[in-house]
């Protein structure tokens, strides 16, 4: 089933909802500029395996509205928090890649550990403690990286996103890669379906927002994989500092992976993911 809530501030947010209602919940959340269909592989992995699945497309993406304002990880989060609240879900395992990382850390942190709604937790490729550099973390990218972004996304959006995902995101551009034009096609059709202005200033929510706080607040077990090929979140200033700044993390670094990892790899990925569900 598919569907829309209404956030308290007036955004329609666009959800599926997959599997018997009194199956443990996994809510998915999604990276930038993409939408809940990148967690297709998943949402079916894990529904065959009883669990109930849920993924949403973030305020100005996909499916969900597309709005002028609100476009930070406080209201990635809070959008999330109105999914959950909406569904109801309890004893939740929230994964989330990439900026998607970002909204499970903000939205656990802030809302689903205050309110009982979260069992664990796990973060792909995510963007936390902060991508860019810093005098807190002088390991970040410098600020110019996201300028770039932003510069590119502003001149031809179309161009941009091919480039981004027939290169560093799958690592295609690695030699001896095996390039799958049709994962690039599938990428760049869910960030057009998206708003252009909330791509935009989703570059400095994602890249600009200090999650330390966050992160110290996660009591629950939390899953950490990175790829160490990762050419859009490098793994050093990210992966790694997540493990130390968590309380109760679990780290796992593949060697070789690129930051599309879920995509590219997903049987690894799966496996590894549900063995830390069980645990």
């Amino acid at each position: 089933m598919s569907n829309f809530v209404t956030t308290p501030d007036g955004v329609d947010i666009f959800y599926k909802d997959w599997g018997s209602k009194d199956a443990q919940p996994i809510m998915f959340h999604h990276g930038w500029p993409l939408s809940a269909d990148d967690w297709d592989t998943q949402m079916l992995f894990f529904l065959a395996r009883g669990y109930r699945v849920i993924a949403h497309d973030r305020r100005g993406h996909g499916r969900s509205q597309q709005v002028d304002s609100g476009h930070d990880m406080a209201h990635y989060a809070a959008d999330a928090a109105a999914v959950a609240r909406h569904l109801d879900l309890r004893d939740a395992i929230h994964i989330g890649h990439s900026t998607g990382g970002g909204e499970v850390a903000a939205y656990v942190a802030r809302h689903g550990l205050p309110e009982g709604r979260v069992a664990r937790a796990v973060l792909v490729s995510a963007v936390p403690p902060i991508m860019v550099k810093t005098d807190r973390y002088p390991g970040g990218l410098p600020i110019d990286v996201f300028d770039g972004l932003r510069a590119g996304l502003a001149a031809n959006r179309a161009q941009f996103f091919h480039e981004v995902a027939a290169g560093p995101f799958y690592g295609f551009n690695r030699e001896g890669a095996e390039v799958k034009p049709a994962v690039v096609d599938n990428w760049w059709r869910q960030g057009m379906m998206g708003s252009a202005l909330a791509h935009y200033e989703g570059i400095k929510a994602f890249s600009e927002t200090d999650q330390t706080d966050d992160l110290k607040a996660i009591t629950v077990p939390t899953l950490v994989l990175h790829g160490d090929d990762d050419q859009v979140v490098p793994y050093r200033n990210a992966g790694l500092l997540q493990a130390e700044i968590l309380p109760n993390a679990t780290l796992k670094i593949y060697e070789g992976y690129s930051h599309g990892m879920l995509t590219v790899n997903a049987d690894v990925l799966n496996a590894d993911i549900l063995a830390f569900i069980k645990a």
